[in-house]
């Protein structure tokens, strides 16, 4: 239960930090895309450098999970449907202007954009879990 809590309170850090760099308003990430503003793509270079760090020093200093198993930083193969799902995730970020992370934001915020891109997430989800068990390879 502990390690639920802390989860918890990392989450909400996580929500008012995509809040307070502006992650979750429509114009910020509409200036990215467009390229006239581009703090939040400064924002993720950022946190794909801090990431990448971390995970270095991580496989430097013990190599191994919690479970003991080793750490394995290599790059998976790509498939036809990874092209697919990256357009259709760049598609829907920029028609709503929210991705996973942020549209949680959003509803914590109560725009209402949030509603319906978190309402989309979950239809597409589950259309994928349905498209997944019908073709296995995906």
């Amino acid at each position: 239960m502990n390690k639920k809590i802390c989860f918890l309170f990392f989450g909400i850090y996580f929500g008012f930090a995509l809040s307070r760099v502006g992650a979750s308003e429509y114009d910020l990430i509409y200036g990215m895309f467009t390229g006239t503003d581009l703090t939040l793509a400064w924002v993720m270079i950022a946190a794909i450098i801090t990431g990448h760090i971390g995970m270095r020093l991580l496989k430097m200093h013990s190599g191994k999970t919690r479970k003991n198993e080793p750490i394995d930083l290599s790059i998976k193969p790509l498939k036809p449907t990874s092209f697919l799902g990256g357009a259709l995730f760049g598609i829907g970020w920029g028609i709503s202007g929210a991705c996973p992370g942020t549209v949680l934001a959003q509803l914590g915020e109560g725009k209402i954009l949030g509603f319906f891109t978190a309402a989309g997430m979950v239809i597409g989800t589950y259309l994928y879990a349905l498209l997944k068990e019908r073709y296995s390879d995906l």
